[in-house]
């Protein structure tokens, strides 16, 4: 029996999602600002993007670089403002000055979604303590998903922390879907779905101009090519 795993792929605007969806993408992570490693987009591109596609996406809460939560209200007010514009799953993560997940921030911002799926970024790749970070959150509401390199350098460092995670899906802390990405390449596909990844992010590697070009549909259909060849349920 298969089952495919999962794409996500970055979107900037429209166009993007529009040809992300068209390459076979399950899901999209909007953002604005690739320079600062992806903040918030507007309540009009998200608004926008969601009338465009029907696939699922989650919108960054994140309102400057680095991995401080800042102004947490700000945040809440923004979350608010994202779900009025159609968005009903998000991505976040906030570590406090030591690298330890900043609970009181991710407890504010987590419970103004109301039980919304959201994931936790690659904060967790900056974390002092993953495992730590994992099993504090491991009850969270609506948190479902990591988004991890396994690395803060990218998944060629990460590769062995990213198999070792894989074998310890549905520990405590460990019963979120693990979705890689950083750095990730085609390459590293076939050795993460043999581990049982099943969740996949990509944003230069859809883009073959780099990210001043757009998302390339024929770029993500390799992926979902791939991605569906390679993922056998219960290997």
């Amino acid at each position: 029996m298969s089952k495919r795993a999962v794409l996500e792929v970055i979107a900037l605007d429209v166009e993007d999602a529009v040809a992300a969806q068209a390459g076979g993408a399950d899901r999209l992570e909007l953002v604005t600002d690739m320079a600062a490693d992806g903040l918030t987009p507007s309540a009009e591109t998200v608004a926008a993007i969601r009338a465009a596609v029907d696939i699922d996406l989650r919108v960054m809460l994140r309102l400057a670089d680095g991995f401080a939560a800042g102004d947490v209200e700000r945040l809440v007010g923004v979350a608010g403002r994202m779900r009025e514009a159609g968005a009903t799953e998000f991505v976040l993560g906030f570590l406090d000055a030591d690298g330890d997940v900043d609970l009181a921030a991710v407890e504010r911002v987590a419970g103004a979604l109301e039980g919304c799926r959201w994931t936790f970024h690659r904060a967790i790749d900056r974390a002092a303590d993953r495992d730590a970070l994992r099993k504090q959150l491991a009850d969270f509401p609506g948190l479902d998903t990591y988004l991890t390199a396994g690395s803060a350098g990218g998944v060629d460092d990460g590769l062995g922390v990213l198999l070792a995670e894989a074998r310890r899906r549905g520990e405590p802390g460990y019963e979120q879907q693990l979705l890689v990405g950083g750095g990730l390449r085609l390459e590293h596909v076939p050795g993460l779905l043999d581990a049982g990844i099943d969740g996949f992010h990509i944003g230069g590697a859809a883009r073959p101009a780099g990210w001043d070009g757009p998302v390339s549909a024929e770029a993500v259909g390799e992926w979902r090519r791939v991605l569906g060849a390679e993922r056998r349920l219960g290997d």
